[in-house]
């Protein structure tokens, strides 16, 4: 009974005997986690180091020469530009005298023919007036067909290229041509402004172009509207602003251009100017040249209050 008793009892010890805790083993592998957690990453090798170190340095190097190649280019044509246009500062000192002479001779101004001078500056503003407008009638679609954002490549180059010709021409030489064309007279020198501002335009209307922000374009076209449609409502209102700045700075400065090109045979008080300096007749020239500096202001001062309207 005894030993029964006894072997009961071992085998209820080994049956009730109490399991190790159910943590125990998730605890152990959480340490051996956070162990791991906690060691330190690896660091790259020497080696790679080195090596990533000489790439950036060879960079750096490299950048660093190149720039000195760009400034000694630089100022090599800087150089070689000074001699070519003969700069000789030294000149304005020694002969200031000259000029301090010549300053004389202009005052004090004259200004008997003053009736004269006012109507051939009237007929200077028209020529540079006129001239502007032809300008911007044609720059506008010009100026579109050279748009990249607008127009083809095969539209696009060759409308450039023929932009390109008309501001590498002067408008004296313009002048020149058209005199022979239609003859003499303030016809000839709007031609000639309308011909050299058509290529200023177009460019300056074109980089406008380019620089809009698309997505109003873009949204335009969602709606199955046709490039006419997009032009009219997407490009041409950002754009307007800056083409309104850019053909007023255009026409102040065609009536200064209206006024060299009167020299050549174009018309205006350029004709009178011309006489004058030709004659030596320095007085009656300063007279001019202040007529003209009066109007261009005028003209500056109105385009300045017509801008701030339209923008």
């Amino acid at each position: 009974m005894t030993a029964l008793t006894g072997d009961l009892n071992a085998e209820g010890g080994v049956k009730n005997s109490a399991p190790p805790p159910a943590g125990e083993g998730q605890l152990a592998g959480g340490n051996d986690l956070a162990k791991n957690a906690k060691s330190p990453a690896r660091k790259p090798s020497s080696a790679s180091w080195l090596k990533r170190l000489a790439l950036e340095s060879a960079k750096s190097s490299w950048s660093f020469v190149l720039r000195l190649i760009l400034t000694a280019l630089v100022l090599y044509f800087l150089t070689k530009a000074w001699i070519g246009a003969e700069m000789n500062p030294w000149a304005l000192i020694t002969d200031f005298g000259n000029m301090v002479s010549l300053i004389g001779d202009f005052l004090p101004p004259n200004f008997e023919k003053w009736r004269l001078y006012f109507d051939e500056m009237i007929v200077t503003v028209y020529i540079g007036l006129w001239g502007t407008i032809l300008a911007v009638i044609c720059a506008v679609p010009m100026g579109l067909m050279s748009s990249e954002n607008i127009a083809p490549v095969w539209l696009r180059q060759p409308v450039r290229r023929l932009m390109d010709a008309l501001r590498s021409v002067n408008e004296m030489v313009f002048a020149m041509l058209f005199i022979v064309c239609v003859g003499l007279g303030p016809f000839a020198g709007t031609l000639a402004l309308w011909a050299h501002t058509t290529g200023i335009l177009a460019k300056l209307f074109s980089e406008a172009v380019e620089a809009i922000d698309p997505q109003p374009v873009e949204g335009i076209r969602a709606t199955g509207a046709n490039l006419v449609t997009e032009l009219f409502y997407g490009v041409i209102p950002q754009v307007f602003p800056l083409w309104i700045s850019f053909t007023l700075y255009r026409f102040e400065s065609n009536v200064r251009s209206a006024t060299v090109v009167g020299m050549v045979g174009g018309g205006g008080i350029g004709v009178i100017l011309y006489d004058d300096i030709r004659g030596w007749r320095y007085p009656e020239t300063c007279a001019v040249m202040l007529i003209i500096i009066l109007t261009v202001t005028i003209i500056d001062l109105l385009s300045q209050k017509l801008r701030k309207m339209v923008i």
